[in-house]
């Protein structure tokens, strides 16, 4: 398909998008283009900034002029549990804006035996999920029958997959599945790629080509550090920081609603009880999440935070990718995120719109992370 043919395909989807009020980015457009010419390639681009619909708009063009046809077209892959539920709500949603009646499920560690009966069968035009559930989709023996109307397969946040053992299987799980689909498109996403185009080869292979799109768009950051006082006694070993719980608790208490980010899970136990024993209010505004929870329980968390009736949320991992919690307008890491694509990629949960300014607090929790957080 030529640029100009490309150009009218995604009209209709952005008079539409225009009329609802939303602001269509020229990299959402550029990304919708060259996948109704059915080239793959990689989306990176801010936090927040519409990534979800620069990777949905070329199957909708296609759904939209096929007339909706059932049966599975799109896979996308997510890191997290919670990230796939929300990807599920959000896919929905346009869907439903755009006209058109996708059956979009989910298949992870939290999906129930209807919900993967429903998957087995193929009674769905998009699945979402994760590397390790996809390999075991791959592992049935109808597994060919079920991708054989498969066109596109997005892969969310591939810096966090890139380089490890889940990546590895990603990419074996793709491989097969390209196989099987010679024409299939791939597209993935991120927000923190430095080596964009190392990155795009080792999500596609290096026989196939792709399309790097990159957004040219900053996301505005107002970043702080809560530095001990000059005559406190502060320690030079250690993880837990409880010494800093009344900066933190200044700073939650400032803030309409508020992620404070932890490295590991009994760290962010220790400061949910740290802060509910000090809060001032009632303790229901304030809840925790992390992976060893019960999926209703972090779902019930996810939900509240989303509607805004939580005022903080302290988490791991567990939430710093992806999920749209509008309403956050604090992220407090307690001490050092190890690497700098984490910070902003925690740091993108305040303010998950686009033109909307991040806000970080950083919380040094010893001597030695006070160099490295200032």
């Amino acid at each position: 398909m030529t640029d100009a043919a490309g150009r009218r395909a995604n009209a209709p989807l952005r008079r539409r998008l225009r009329a609802s009020g939303i602001r269509v980015a020229p990299f959402q457009t550029a990304a919708w283009q060259a996948g109704v010419s059915g080239q793959s390639g990689l989306v990176v681009a801010p936090t927040g900034s519409g990534k979800t619909l620069a990777a949905l708009g070329a199957s909708i063009i296609e759904a939209q002029a096929q007339g909706d046809p059932r049966g599975l077209r799109l896979l996308w892959i997510t890191p997290l549990r919670a990230l796939a539920a929300d990807i599920q709500r959000q896919i929905s949603a346009i869907a439903v804006g755009m006209g058109l009646d996708w059956r979009v499920l989910r298949r992870t560690g939290d999906s129930g035996a209807t919900e993967r009966a429903r998957v087995a069968r193929g009674a769905c035009e998009v699945v979402v999920t994760t590397p390790e559930s996809l390999s075991l989709l791959l592992s049935h023996a109808s597994h060919a029958e079920r991708f054989q109307l498969l066109q596109c397969v997005v892969v969310d946040e591939w810096h966090e997959l890139l380089g490890n053992k889940r990546g590895v299987l990603l990419q074996l799980a793709l491989a097969r599945i390209r196989a099987l689909r010679p024409a299939l498109r791939i597209w993935g996403l991120s927000a923190t790629l430095g080596n964009a185009g190392i990155a795009m080869r080792h999500l596609l292979g290096v026989r196939h080509d792709g399309v790097l799109i990159q957004s040219p768009a900053r996301r505005p950051m107002h970043l702080a550090t809560a530095l001990p006082a000059i005559t406190q006694r502060f320690p030079w070993g250690g993880h837990l920081g409880l010494s800093q719980l009344p900066r933190v608790l200044d700073a939650v208490l400032g803030a309409r609603s508020t992620l404070v980010f932890t490295n590991t899970r009994s760290q962010a136990e220790f400061w949910h009880q740290a802060l509910a024993a000090v809060w001032p209010d009632g303790v229901d505004e304030i809840a925790i999440h992390h992976g060893s929870l019960a999926r209703i329980e972090r779902e019930r968390v996810e939900a509240a935070l989303a509607a805004g009736s939580l005022r903080c949320v302290v988490a791991t991992s567990s939430l710093d990718l992806g999920v749209d919690f509008s309403p956050v307008d604090l992220v407090v890491q307690i001490g050092s995120p190890r690497s700098v694509a984490r910070l902003l990629q925690r740091a993108g949960r305040s303010g998950h719109q686009p033109g909307a300014r991040s806000r970080l607090l950083l919380v040094p929790t010893h001597n030695l992370e006070i160099a490295e957080c200032g």
